[in-house]
């Protein structure tokens, strides 16, 4: 089913026809769900929320409309009951999406977790995800798998509660972790690069459905 999310998802960026390549990502059309699953929003507030121009706001808009997620009134555009099923269904996968404050592993100047649920046998190194954070836009990232009533992250610490408890802590807090479960946290200069690095990083998870 996350291969399928997946797919439909990234065909809503590439679109049906032949053309120049879209000016936004996957992000761009999940956080503007994210946004919308909220409260009706406006166009103009869209466009500043992601980061982006207006010609690209459009044709988010005229995608998403088209493919019957959200409907557009005088207060803004919302989702539909089949966007609020594709979101509900992207929740699923990534229960928690929180901003993290600064700790002994978390030192970028903003940082912005996502909890990928049940995954963690995905995991290798964490040398792709963290590649995928930084082509996402941030500058750094750690990899945590959730194994066994520990926190793991691969080559750093096989026991992050004893080694760096306050991060730990927190961890544990916010995200409420379940054996394994991955959290990824990425950080950047600027908060909603940090979020899209997260999102990059966790988002090629959807990749390896368990046979």
């Amino acid at each position: 089913m996350s291969s399928t999310l997946k797919r439909f998802i990234e065909s809503l960026v590439q679109g049906k026809a032949p053309g120049p390549a879209p000016s936004f990502s996957m992000f761009h059309i999940v956080l503007a769900l994210e946004l919308m699953a909220e409260k009706s929003i406006g166009r103009n507030k869209l466009a500043e929320k992601l980061g982006i121009g207006d010609g690209a706001i459009r044709t988010i808009i005229g995608r998403l409309k088209d493919a019957g997620l959200i409907a557009i009134s005088k207060e803004g555009c919302a989702l539909t009951s089949k966007g609020l099923k594709i979101w509900k269904e992207f929740e699923q996968f990534f229960p928690k999406r929180l901003a993290v404050g600064k700790t002994e592993l978390t030192s970028a100047k903003y940082n912005f977790g996502f909890l990928v649920k049940n995954s963690g046998e995905k995991i290798k190194s964490g040398i792709e995800q963290r590649d995928a954070a930084i082509m996402g836009g941030a500058n750094r990232a750690i990899v945590i798998v959730a194994k066994g009533g520990h926190l793991i992250i691969d080559s750093i610490s096989n026991d992050i509660m004893k080694e760096f408890p306050k991060a730990s802590n927190q961890i544990l807090r916010d995200f409420k972790p379940e054996d394994n479960d991955v959290i990824i946290i990425a950080g950047a200069d600027d908060p909603l690069r940090a979020k899209r690095g997260a999102f990059a990083a966790s988002w090629i998870l959807l990749d390896g459905d368990k046979k």
